[in-house]
């Protein structure tokens, strides 16, 4: 038993010279099996992956950082109210670091400070960041782009997009639109024609993205748009309740709702509740994203499935790729990604009303 008073002794961690002496490798083979160096012969490169599994050793990212002239830790950088999608994004790129021996700084902010290009630009270099992940809104404004790529730093965008910007900045994008056209189209399969559109916060270019999708759905179908039933606001379930209550106001109501986001989407159905509106009888109600929203809800929401994770993750690699260029092969391409329909119960058929 410890004498009283006395303090525990730490428990070192293992260290890379340890890895190397288990490894029978020296140093520097070490350090470049952790780097995923090509150079390193493979029999080489599992004898020292076994060392470091059977010691359990964890690589410090920023040490190594400060130790050579290289970065071995990325920044994501986002502005959402969403914290569903910016813990998905987070997971996203921290998966690709994990896999790829990159440490992680995740740095929230508000997109619309003045300075914010001078912020991003402290944080790169107090941090010693090889790169940036930009999430929208930062990812669709170019001024801000080029001022970054103009001081050297390397980054990639997740922007929303209906096809590859090919504008010389590397990214990842989403076709919302497609899926917005989508889900409006399936609500008039459904025998909608009154389809109210719910905009998300108009600096995101996903809204306008999605609001597209919509009105090329509703003239496909020769239904005029009727701008009543569009209502400005932002990505959050407060403004679903509200925009919801002002369609519910209208002479002649829609039969459906379709929201920019599952959370706006749930607002939506939150104000149908509270109205003693039948959903999806009286009211067909739409989201976008597949976050939880849309699955805990009752009824469960109709939505487009967004892979958020999987996009955020080929962002980071992306951008390590970018950081990483290997010999003779080419460049890295740009990714799309379409979010697919989901269906669930809170879509249905226009209730026909019993005739007199």
């Amino acid at each position: 038993m410890a004498p009283t008073g006395s303090k525990a002794v730490p428990v070192n961690r293992p260290t890379i010279k340890d890895v190397a002496r288990h490894a029978k490798v020296s140093l520097k083979t070490v350090s470049r099996v952790i780097n995923n160096e090509l150079s390193v012969r493979e029999e080489t490169r599992e004898r020292v992956q076994r060392a470091i599994d059977e010691l359990d050793y964890e690589p410090d990212q920023s040490a190594r950082s400060l130790r050579s002239a290289t970065s071995y830790a990325l920044g994501l950088v986002y502005d959402n109210p969403n914290p569903y999608y910016v813990i998905s994004v987070q997971n996203g790129v921290l998966a690709a670091c994990r896999d790829q021996g990159f440490g992680l700084q995740i740095h929230p902010c508000d997109s619309r400070v003045p300075d914010l290009a001078d912020e991003l630009r402290e944080l790169v270099r107090r941090a010693r960041l090889a790169g940036l992940v930009l999430a929208p809104p930062m990812s669709e404004r170019m001024d801000l782009i080029r001022h970054l790529a103009g001081h050297g730093i390397r980054l990639v965008r997740i922007l929303s997009a209906a096809e590859d910007p090919n504008d010389g900045y590397p990214c990842v994008y989403v076709d919302d639109r497609d899926a917005a056209y989508d889900i409006t189209e399936h609500l008039i399969q459904l025998g909608h024609q009154r389809i109210g559109f719910l905009w998300g916060g108009a600096e995101h270019r996903s809204s306008p993205e999605r609001f597209k999708g919509y009105e090329a759905a509703l003239k496909a179908y020769d239904i005029p748009l009727d701008k009543k039933l569009v209502i400005p606001g932002d990505y959050s379930f407060e403004d679903g309740f509200r925009g919801a209550r002002r369609l519910f106001a209208l002479r002649d109501r829609p039969t459906a709702i379709f929201g920019s986001n599952d959370e706006i989407a749930a607002g939506v159905l939150a104000a149908a509740k509270a109205n003693g509106i039948d959903v999806p009888y009286e009211l067909s109600i739409a989201g976008f994203e597949d976050s939880p929203f849309s699955k805990q809800s009752w009824p469960a929401l109709t939505t487009a499935k967004q892979a958020t994770e999987d996009i955020a993750r080929h962002a980071a690699l992306r951008l390590i790729a970018e950081l990483r260029p290997s010999a003779g092969a080419p460049p890295p391409a740009n990714r799309g990604f379409s979010p697919q329909l989901v269906i669930r119960d809170s879509t249905a058929r226009v209730r026909i009303a019993a005739s007199s």
